[in-house]
């Protein structure tokens, strides 16, 4: 069986459905932070709890003799993590490290690891491949930085094998999950509050960085490809596969004005919008090189198109 750590969030959920969908037995260990008991995926094995509660995953992997463990339990804003940096390395990293020490000691030995493109900071190049530098440049990236090194640390001394994904945007909605953080800070959902009436208007937060109309841009991919390179890593490692960091993006890069586009035209509607100032932590572009992930896993991109992309996100928020 497979421990899924955060299985109630949005990628965690997606990727315990996409799990289940192909027949995996699954086991979902999630303290309801930021989600609800109606996110977990029908078919899972249910427990509420902390990661970093060494006698519940002691008892979980003997309970349901786990082999391989999903981390996706973390907390996941820029902007807070810039304010509170504390509660990022407390609950990100300190967690994470007690939480291997458990899964370790009781002979689980594969991890596939939800990291972030965060962890490269601004760009020196387009695109991001693996060998890029690597300077986070807030303590949500930070956090996760440190996370990839201890498992790094974890696979020298203790033969702990890992892959850690580093995602760009996650976006879209896939066999009834979606985006539903709260509070909400991601494009997509955002803009699409706007048509649907939750929100008066979107703010565009910067209209000076040096990209083609002077906003952020970034990689846009859908949780559904999210969900399948987990799987497909998760049995890399299974086949006895080395320990890689990887990135996970499309290639393809969208700007903030682009996105709003896009969403009009997926709504029907203009869209009420506002400039402001830049927003503290944001690059001005991110967008990955993913030629690693497909030569090592085979991953497949399913949703390339920008406009699919919004609408499954908008037929999600619209129900």
């Amino acid at each position: 069986m497979v421990l899924v750590t955060g299985g109630a969030g949005y990628v965690g959920g997606t990727t315990a459905r996409y799990l289940i969908e192909k027949g995996e037995q699954v086991v979902i260990l999630d303290s309801l932070v930021s989600s609800s008991i109606e996110d977990v995926p029908s078919g899972a094995v249910f427990y509420k709890g902390d990661v970093a509660d060494t006698a519940l995953v002691t008892e979980i992997v003997k309970k349901h003799n786990i082999d391989a463990c999903l981390h996706f339990a973390a907390f996941i804003e820029v902007a807070e993590s810039i304010q509170n940096p504390y509660k990022y390395f407390e609950n990100n990293t300190s967690k994470s490290l007690i939480l291997f020490n458990t899964l370790k000691d009781n002979g689980v030995l594969k991890i596939v690891f939800s990291s972030t493109a965060a962890v490269y900071g601004e760009a020196k190049y387009i695109p991001i491949d693996e060998n890029h530098p690597l300077n986070p440049v807030s303590p949500y990236g930070m956090s996760k930085f440190f996370i990839e090194n201890i498992l790094s640390f974890f696979d020298a001394s203790y033969n702990v094998r890992h892959v850690a994904l580093r995602y760009f945007n996650a976006c879209g909605a896939w066999g009834g999950s979606g985006e539903k953080h709260n509070p909400e800070t991601h494009l997509i959902p955002l803009v699409l509050q706007v048509p649907l009436g939750k929100r008066e208007k979107i703010y565009i937060n910067g209209t000076d960085y040096n990209t083609k109309d002077g906003t952020c841009v970034r990689d846009y991919v859908h949780v559904y490809d999210l969900a399948h390179a987990h799987y497909l890593a998760l049995n890399y490692l299974r086949a006895g596969g080395k320990s890689e960091m990887l990135n996970l993006g499309t290639g393809c890069g969208f700007s903030v004005k682009e996105i709003i586009e896009v969403c009009e035209k997926v709504a029907g509607v203009e869209i009420n919008k506002e400039i402001r100032g830049r927003r503290a932590g944001d690059p001005a572009v991110l967008i990955a090189s993913n030629k690693k992930a497909k030569e090592i896993l085979g991953w497949d991109i399913k949703y390339n198109d920008l406009y699919d992309i919004v609408k499954s996100a908008y037929l999600f928020h619209k129900s």
